[in-house]
This record gives structure tokens, sequence and C-alpha cells, in this order.
């Protein structure tokens, strides 16, 4: 069954109450029963809940605690990953997958080479859906946060939020010798690190762009000898880091 998320303000004592659309899903989806025991989480803490459902009805499920569980998912490898926007599909894909896999928040990057071009009025009805997927990607993969999606911005307000990382990575087909293991080598016994990840859209990221990346000490990567698509790569280097890194 998976693990549903509610705010602090929605937890009193040993009572946890569920409202909005996981309503829905556990009595219509999940068909849950008064007496069956669900996994929730408060999403301003992490702290996980072992809860019997105590009420249903239409609008709200109330449950009781049993106890409360020790919950180690969450890595203290904490990736960012900076997409290039693609078509629709695929930065949905990026983003669920993603989610499963570990990453803490995702950034939609606009750069020169996206096919995409969103209209400023667009733009938050797009960041909304994009977290609702980040939600159910959580929900489904057991995750103790849910991974933001920030708002999109542009290469130049990017370059400006990379000093905050131990280490950025920029994978780039036209990189012929320095390899993703080479970079995560030096970072290995860290056990606490931050990492950037960005990816180009479609048509890959342009050179000006990988200039300007380099200027704020970012690590341009090659993936090896094949070029893969942009909604593959945030899969493949964050599988790789979390293997490498997260032990």
């Amino acid at each position: 069954m998976p693990k549903f998320f509610v705010p602090t303000n929605q937890i009193e004592k040993d009572k946890i109450v569920i409202q909005n659309d996981d309503v829905n899903h556990i009595k219509n989806v999940l068909r849950a029963k008064v007496d069956d025991k669900i996994d929730i989480c408060d999403y301003n803490t992490s702290k996980n809940y072992v809860c019997k459902i105590e009420e249903i009805e239409d609008k709200v499920i109330r449950c009781k605690i049993i106890e409360e569980i020790d919950s180690n998912v969450e890595s203290e490898v904490k990736v960012s990953i900076f997409q290039g926007i693609p078509k629709a599909d695929k930065m949905e894909l990026v983003i669920q997958k993603s989610v499963e896999l570990g990453a803490h928040d995702i950034t939609p990057i606009e750069m020169k080479r996206c096919v995409v071009k969103l209209k400023e009025k667009d733009k938050t009805k797009k960041i909304q859906r994009w977290q609702k997927i980040s939600e159910v990607a959580a929900k489904q993969s057991g995750r103790d946060i849910i991974p933001r999606i920030n708002n999109i911005i542009n290469i130049n307000k990017l370059c400006e939020s990379l000093e905050k990382y131990d280490l950025v990575l920029v994978a780039y087909e036209n990189e012929k010798f320095n390899t993703l293991k080479n970079e995560l080598i030096k970072i290995k016994n860290n056990k606490k690190v931050k990492i950037a990840i960005i990816i180009g859209p479609e048509g890959g990221i342009d050179k000006s762009e990988i200039e300007q990346l380099e200027k704020y000490n970012a690590k341009i990567v090659t993936l090896g000898n094949r070029i893969l698509r942009t909604e593959t790569v945030a899969l493949s280097m964050l599988s790789i880091i979390m293997y490498e890194l997260d032990s």
C-alpha cells in the first residue's frame, strides 16, 4: 500500500485526519475499510506512522496512530536535478522516475535549445501539475519527503544557485574524456554531499551555455560513447550516484 502524506496541522496527539484527493484514493481505489492499517508521513517533519482507520466519511478519513516508525528511506546524498525543459510527456517521465530514484528536488530550466517555449501564464499550471506527479511518485515509492518542483528558471539564475553544491555535474555529449566516475571518486568518502545534475533538453546544451557553466565550476562529464535521450540522462546519473555514494 502506498504511503500517504499529511501536514503537521492534521496530526493531533494520537489522531491523524486525512483530507482531499487521498480520501477518494483510499476509499475507492484501495477500497480500505475501518480497522485497516495504513502508513502516513508528516511531510513537514518526515515522521512516519502506522495508523488504523477509525472513521471513513465522504471528505475525511480519521485514523489512530498505532506507532511511530523509524525510516531510512532518504539518502544523505542530496541530488538536485536541473532539467532543460523537454516536451511535456518527457518532463513528466523525468519527474516521476527521478522521485522514485531519490532526487531531492527538480528544477526546470529554459535553455537555448529548448523546443518547448512556455508562456508566463502557463508556467504556474505546469509547476502545479509536475508537483502532483512528484507527490504521486513519492507516495508510491515510500519516500519520506515530496520532492519539490521548483519554479522555472533560466541559465543565468541557474549559475547563481550553483555555489551551494559540493559538486555540479553537466552531462554533455561532446565531452570525451572526463567521466562521471572520475568526479564521483573525488567525493567518495564524503557522507553528506549536495550534488547538482544539469541536463540539456532534446537538442542538447549549447556550447555557450557549457562555457558559462564552466565559469561556475561545473564539471562537464561524458556518460559513454552512446548519446542518451534527455529523459534517460537523469535516470542514468541518479542510479549511478546512488549506487556509488548512498551506502
